[in-house]
């Protein structure tokens, strides 16, 4: 069924689509063929998307030239000061490269983020005086949502990704944690067990660890660089539902009619936010087994200048204005010794005894 849209919205959309042909030098008719979009544009639509979320203000966004080329944070190897008072020239001075040569390099891969907004959207955006904003603000905030989502769930660049496969965007480019996986596997610590506690905060199934915080203290005491391990910026990246199923035992557990020390402890590490003297982060899209400890200035996406690709058209026939764009863009962990990733985490299996009662119950 058409869907005609008011007057008034017709002369709003038609003032917006004006406005994004100046912006790029475009008459009207241009937007509907396939255009660069003039950096200027793609780096003010960077702009809008880093500040969408915040997340992506955390984190770098950094405009390359290159598709293909070195890191532009560069990793370092440690320290590089040292001693040579000698005096009779037998001992040569010699100099040490202050990045790492592995590991160094990125590749923006071409991702497609098309939109539409229906013509009923448009028509109840009409009374607001910030009509074009709204239409641009709804594709900054989905993009950075997916780019998101990519950074912490993409394991490949596929040449056609497959959504219903991969719901996460697991195949559209390879993120954050992939490249961990593929370049520092000895940075990943997989597969160990935490304590199982009932609902009163007792351990009624040993694991490798007793409990978050002792787990937190190893990767980070054994997993970082040495000079990396008292960084003041670390923070542990989880998922909220992983956070909660830790901290749940704490919780309940509380009780105004018995406010012991142990309790009075517990309660003050759930309200903190802490995990094994680390700040918790909540990262939207954040795999629930998993926790990442780093910095977010350790996180990068690039984005190759110039390779914005934009096709803006009304498609009548299904009642809203698409827009078809495409960007080159590449997740970069900048330096792999300031970070540790925890994952495939799980409780330690119940006794059959424990599991029978509950089930009896």
């Amino acid at each position: 069924m058409n869907y005609a849209l008011s007057a008034s919205t017709r002369s709003q959309l038609d003032l917006y689509m004006a406005h994004q042909a100046s912006l790029n030098g475009l008459p009207v008719t241009g937007l509907a063929k396939n255009f660069a979009v003039d950096p200027a544009v793609q780096q003010r639509l960077e702009n809008a998307m880093k500040n969408s979320t915040e997340l992506t203000q955390k984190i770098n966004i950094i405009g390359v030239t290159d598709q293909e080329g070195e890191k532009v944070l560069i990793d370092t190897t440690g320290p590089i000061a040292r001693t040579n008072s000698s005096s009779d020239g037998t001992k040569r001075r010699n100099p040490i490269t202050p990045y790492d040569l592995a590991a160094r390099r990125y590749r923006c891969e071409q991702v497609n983020y098309d939109t539409y907004i229906s013509y009923a959207q448009l028509d109840a955006w009409n009374a607001h005086p910030d009509f074009a904003t709204r239409i641009s603000k709804q594709i900054a905030l989905q993009i950075a949502l997916d780019r998101i989502m990519i950074g912490f769930n993409g394991t490949n660049h596929a040449l056609i990704s497959d959504f219903a496969a991969n719901p996460r965007l697991q195949d559209v480019n390879t993120g954050w944690i992939e490249h961990i996986r593929k370049q520092a596997a000895a940075r990943v610590m997989k597969g160990v067990t935490l304590a199982t506690r009932d609902m009163g905060n007792k351990v009624i199934a040993k694991g490798d660890y007793a409990n978050p915080d002792a787990l937190v203290q190893d990767a980070r005491s054994s997993l970082l660089d040495e000079w990396y391990k008292d960084a003041p910026d670390l923070v542990v990246l989880l998922s909220r539902n992983l956070f909660n199923s830790l901290r749940l035992p704490f919780i309940n557990a509380m009780s105004t009619t018995n406010p012991n020390t142990e309790l009075m402890a517990g309660q003050l590490i759930v309200a903190s936010h802490l995990i094994g003297g680390l700040p918790t982060y909540f990262a939207p899209f954040f795999p629930d087994n998993a926790m990442l400890i780093t910095s977010f200035s350790n996180l990068s996406i690039y984005f190759q200048k110039g390779s914005l690709r934009r096709l803006m058209r009304e498609e009548p026939e299904y009642n809203r204005i698409a827009t078809y764009q495409s960007m080159n863009d590449a997740y970069v962990v900048e330096d792999y010794g300031k970070c540790a990733l925890i994952e495939d985490l799980k409780f330690a299996p119940e006794p059959e005894s424990t599991s029978n009662a509950g089930a009896a119950a």
